[in-house]
């Protein structure tokens, strides 16, 4: 249709003419023909609607500039590794746990073929995941395991494969709701299984369970509250508890960990945490659990337990819906054989690296950093604070770890516009921000990054003007 006489948007460049256009032309051996092509529409269509509102006249200088930042916003979205200068060790915005190298070093050896499902041995079908389930059968003293892509989906495939058409007992102070909306009561809704709560939010006791029992009841499900406490006048039923009432009623017992503790944390000078092993040893019939928290893999969901109900499960239509890629299955099973030397997880991995890290060598990068950028500028002010980390993703929660930050200033940029341009760097830098200052904890640094932080620290643009 045609535009009629005045119309401003009569005045926009054609398509065509912007693709001949030198710079375009350059953007498009950078990016490639269709994505230019893409950001031309788009950015076309932005210069439609604001001529349509008075923002003035098409003007062809512009609309390209405005294709190169409608690329450049595109490609800033794309997946890449960034500085965690947070201060949660697990961001689950920024991917949650860092892999170990010898994870990332497998990944790495995977640029061909592998044998996902075949046995060397015999030539013939092998089994899918093979060696991570017997480790973990050996870290927990499980009878099997099966892994899948998250523990949300690990909670509805047991749902689903055991409880469907059956009553599901949870205590009222674990319904928990986890990132995204998700509830636990939707989830077992979904499962076609039937919630039966029992107890009141801060105190349950072993009868209320037992009154629950029914002909119909397929499990007593115990939630972890791995994201949240509650304090005062509380009470739950021990894991080893509930496995007791199965002597009244064969029902399954499942214990959904969450953030799935290996080993015990107290060693390493944090609070306790169920762990897996413990859930086992007390008779659960299966424990779930994310691989991407404090076991600090990959995103994934375990589930490790009794052989007869895990194979009943691995049976199930959603376990082949579930189940993890090549990737995810290799970084997880060179990131688990780290706990068979647990002694050395503070040295090699990651996680349990910056869990532990001491104040003092905090404090010494964040000093060390500062003097370096100091030495070429003084346009941008830096201190060194102390401050407090997190572990975040649904770990510990309430725990604050003692940390140092190096805090920046700079006279001519608010600290907002400030962290919009450490987020635009490369690697991109992520901090947060407090008292118009931008902090960049060195906690959830790691210590090869501080070469880049301060390189980025020193090449930064701040000029600007205060709003």
């Amino acid at each position: 249709m045609s535009k009629p006489d005045g119309d401003p948007r009569s005045q926009l460049p054609a398509v065509a003419a912007l693709l001949e256009d030198a710079r375009v032309a350059r953007m498009a051996e950078q990016y490639s023909r269709p994505i230019v092509l893409d950001a031309i529409r788009r950015a076309l269509e932005e210069c439609r609607v604001a001529v349509m509102s008075g923002g003035g006249a098409a003007d062809f200088d512009a609309t390209v500039a405005l294709v190169k930042t409608t690329l450049a916003r595109d490609d800033l979205q794309r997946p890449r590794r960034v500085i965690n200068g947070t201060g949660i060790v697990l961001h689950t915005g920024l991917g949650r746990a860092v892999l170990p190298q010898c994870a990332v070093d497998a990944l790495g050896e995977l640029n061909g073929c592998c044998n996902l499902q075949i046995d060397l041995e015999s030539g013939q079908r092998g089994k899918r995941n093979y060696a991570t389930e017997r480790l973990l059968c050996k870290l927990t003293g499980a009878e099997a395991a099966v892994v899948v892509n998250n523990n949300a989906a690990a909670t509805f495939l047991i749902l689903s494969a055991l409880c469907k058409g059956q009553e599901v007992v949870v205590s009222r102070g674990q319904l928990i709701e986890i990132g995204g909306s998700f509830r636990l009561p939707d989830c077992i809704h979904e499962s076609g299984a039937t919630l039966v709560e029992v107890g009141t939010t801060n105190k349950t006791h072993l009868r209320d369970y037992e009154q629950a029992l029914s002909a119909n009841t397929a499990a007593l499900l115990r939630v972890n509250p791995s994201n949240y406490r509650i304090a005062g006048f509380v009470k739950d039923v021990p894991i080893a508890d509930l496995v007791s009432l199965k002597k009244k009623q064969p029902v399954l017992v499942i214990d959904d960990l969450g953030c799935g503790a290996l080993v015990d944390l107290g060693p390493f000078g944090l609070p306790h945490e169920p762990t897996v092993p413990d859930s086992v040893a007390a008779g659960a019939d299966l424990v779930c659990f994310s691989g991407d928290k404090l076991i600090g893999g990959p995103q994934s969901g375990i589930i490790v337990g009794k052989r007869d109900p895990i194979a009943r499960i691995k049976k199930h239509p959603l376990n082949r819906m579930l189940r993890v890629c090549k990737m995810t299955d290799v970084a997880l099973e060179r990131t688990l054989r780290l706990f068979l030397q647990p002694e050395s997880l503070p040295e090699k991995h990651p996680t349990f690296h910056m869990l532990t890290a001491s104040v003092d060598a905090l404090k010494r990068r964040a000093k060390s950093i500062k003097r370096r950028v100091e030495k070429v500028r003084r346009d941008l002010v830096l201190r060194v604070a102390s401050a407090d980390s997190e572990v975040g993703g649904g770990s510990l929660p309430g725990t604050l770890l003692p940390s140092y930050v190096l805090a920046l200033s700079a006279p001519s940029l608010p600290a907002n516009q400030l962290s919009a341009r450490l987020r635009r760097q490369e690697p991109p830098i992520i901090g947060r921000i407090a008292n118009d200052e931008v902090l960049l904890d060195l906690r959830t640094i790691l210590e090869q990054e501080d070469a880049q932080v301060a390189q980025v620290l020193t090449d930064l643009d701040v000029s600007g003007a205060r709003t």
